[in-house]
């Protein structure tokens, strides 16, 4: 495929993507399920947030995950809660990877009687550590946020990209790994019936917990290898400290397999 034509196949699953999101985001707010401040263009905080974490709580990989990465935002604040009341080690990432030390490390035994404080964004960015990813302990389970997922284990973001890039980063640095399992909590529905496009550097899951149930997703997409290079426009590189760091140590187009 030649670069036009790259280009231009990008662009149309951008399109396909947005209008994905479009209709989840309504979809919510007309059943009035999503929560305070509203669903457009985030991950939507959702009606049940609390009974889909206490669902993760009963799977298998939850029990055997002692070390959790989770996404910062309002729908998994009780995922992060329930993880540092049971001991667990939480890795946040920083907003929008400001800074070298872009995840925040929320270890119950540094944090005593402030672990529930320390769920929130704001109390994490107060009693957390900041770490560089070389910095972090191997994770067992990653945790991210979802607009909509399919029942197949594509996954589709606010369009950012940021859970990807974390994801990749991590990777890099060998604190995922291939096998290691990816969840997300949603509300049922944000389960789409649509055909959800991914890309190279998309993130699939291992299973889409709802309110109510479990659904192991038994995905057949493969995930991203590391940072995809040639497909990070140079304002956002320069704009993320360790991204900016690792191209000028000779990132590729290609990714590390680890």
């Amino acid at each position: 495929m030649g670069a036009r034509e790259w280009k231009n196949d990008r662009a149309h699953w951008s399109a396909v993507k947005a209008e994905i999101r479009e209709a989840v985001w309504q979809l919510l707010t007309a059943e009035r399920v999503a929560r305070f401040p509203g669903a457009n263009g985030r991950i939507p905080n959702f009606v049940g947030a609390e009974s889909a974490s206490a669902v993760l709580r009963g799977l298998s990989v939850w029990r055997k995950a002692q070390v959790i990465k989770v996404n910062a935002d309002a729908p998994q604040l009780p995922v992060r809660r329930a993880a540092l009341a049971e001991g667990k080690i939480v890795y946040m990432a920083v907003p929008r990877l400001r800074g070298e030390k872009c995840f925040i490390e929320l270890d119950p035994n540094r944090l005593g009687g402030r672990a529930t404080l320390a769920a929130s964004i704001k109390g994490a960015i107060r009693y957390g550590r900041g770490v560089s990813p070389r910095e972090m302990k191997q994770v067992d389970l990653v945790v991210c946020g979802a607009v909509a997922v399919a029942r197949d284990g594509a996954r589709l973001g606010k369009g950012g990209g940021f859970a990807d890039l974390e994801y990749g980063l991590l990777r890099e640095e060998s604190r995922v790994r291939e096998l290691t399992p990816i969840v997300t909590t949603v509300h049922l529905l944000q389960v789409v019936r649509h055909k959800v496009p991914m890309l190279a550097h998309d993130i699939p899951v291992d299973y889409v917990v709802t309110p109510t149930d479990a659904i192991a997703t038994r995905s057949a997409y493969p995930r991203p290898r590391g940072i995809y290079w040639d497909l990070l426009p140079a304002p956002k590189v320069n704009a993320i400290p360790a991204l900016r760091k690792r191209g000028r140590q000779g990132g590729s187009g290609t990714p590390r397999q680890v």
